[in-house]
């Protein structure tokens, strides 16, 4: 009997090492499944796209991968007040106010057409001697520009003294004043000044070289001949462009011009000279759209003082637009834009930040209307809204403005 009751109870001191070990095994694989439940992942910074199981560095940009939870579904980012305050985050209760925007049109400077001249030989001839030899140069009124070779010339003013030594001989006579005046008259139209007119009848003798002048300033803006070249009457020789007033057009799309009116006034700054803005009345809107786009021009001409603007610089052409009371306004660079879409951040106690999804409607240079998304009393982050954004994405691996559309549907 007690042989009996011995070999019972070493066989269960055997049994209970067993029951141990499976227990101990139950509770390791336990605890695995729930350190795999809860694995950490790692993601890059820069690439939100790479997720990796372990730490490493990201294939796109070499960057180190930094740990976040990927399956988090907390939508509110926590800043405590001292991180807030490093990272100048402050926010502004939100409330309506009025919005006066102005729409921005792209423009540009051109020549005015108005203050060009072309300059052609008046006379057949031989360019003899050419003074300017290249465009961009600035010529003065009254400046030489080219002299020019001409027996027709020669024999003009050989007519003309001719005519004058008849009128001496026949003084008083009425034919021979004519006479005289018509051959003077010609020399004035083939490019003959007054005082090359009087020159020649002090000299009494005829001259083939000709010297002609700019009949007003100008930049040259092409060159037609070289020096050498025989050319014909009205042969091109330059173009003189004025760049003291210049034209400003802008492109406007077919829905805007209906909100243009000839008269107008518009303001233009120009590119490198935000400080110089400058008010310009519409003179023209263009009857016809550009070829092979839905585009029309308005233009408007402006002073140019000294010429320190050259035609080809951009300008940005600001159209007024009515102002609109009672909106909800925040600063312009309060509103987080992407491809995906636009949102804000609201402040939630004292160190919460959530993403909201927001619409927009007119804006200016400094404030956005908001349309949907906000009420009146929103207490919404106007500076460091960047950096809670790159926060969230940096923590989370997602962007908000995707995890917000998913979360409203």
């Amino acid at each position: 009997m007690e042989r009996k009751l011995f070999i019972k109870k070493m066989a269960l001191l055997a049994l209970v090492p067993s029951v141990f070990i499976a227990a101990c095994s139950s509770e390791q694989q336990s605890n695995g499944e729930a350190a795999k439940g809860k694995q950490q992942t790692f993601t890059c910074p820069m690439h939100p796209q790479v997720i990796k199981n372990e730490m490493g560095t990201c294939p796109i940009c070499g960057m180190d991968l930094v740990p976040f939870e990927k399956n988090s579904n907390e939508k509110a980012l926590k800043i405590d007040e001292k991180r807030q305050v490093l990272a100048n985050i402050t926010t502004i209760l939100i409330g309506e106010s009025s919005l006066s925007s102005a729409k921005q049109l792209n423009g540009r400077l051109v020549v005015n057409p108005e203050k060009s001249s072309y300059i052609s030989s008046r006379i057949a001839g031989r360019i003899e001697q050419l003074y300017i030899r290249e465009t961009g140069v600035k010529v003065g009124k009254g400046q030489a520009l080219y002299k020019l070779y001409s027996e027709q010339l020669a024999t003009l003013q050989q007519e003309y003294l001719m005519a004058i030594a008849q009128e001496k001989q026949f003084q008083g006579d009425k034919i021979e004043r004519q006479l005289v005046a018509a051959a003077k008259q010609k020399l004035l139209l083939y490019g003959q000044s007054e005082n090359q007119v009087q020159q020649l009848v002090k000299a009494q003798k005829k001259d083939p070289y000709v010297v002609f002048y700019a009949p007003e300033g100008g930049v040259v803006a092409e060159l037609s001949v070289t020096q050498g070249q025989y050319v014909t009457e009205g042969s091109p020789i330059l173009r003189l462009e004025g760049y003291d007033r210049l034209w400003v057009e802008a492109d406007v799309y077919p829905n805007e011009v209906k909100n243009i009116e000839l008269g107008q006034k518009v303001k233009v700054v120009i590119a490198g000279w935000e400080d110089q803005p400058q008010e310009v009345g519409i003179d023209f809107i263009t009857p016809s759209f550009q070829s092979g786009t839905q585009l029309t021009q308005i233009r408007g001409s402006i002073p140019n003082p000294g010429g320190q603007w050259q035609p080809g610089l951009q300008a940005n052409v600001f159209l007024p637009s009515a102002s609109n009371n009672n909106v909800l306004t925040l600063p312009v660079d309060a509103v987080i834009r992407d491809g995906k879409g636009m949102h804000v951040w609201i402040k939630k106690g004292k160190d919460s930040f959530e993403p909201r999804l927001v619409k927009t409607g007119e804006e200016n240079d400094s404030k956005v209307g908001i349309t949907a998304g906000l009420v009146n009393g929103d207490q919404v982050v106007v500076t460091g809204a960047y950096l809670l954004y790159s926060e969230y994405i940096l923590k989370k691996g997602k962007n908000p403005n995707e995890e917000l559309k998913i979360n409203n549907q």
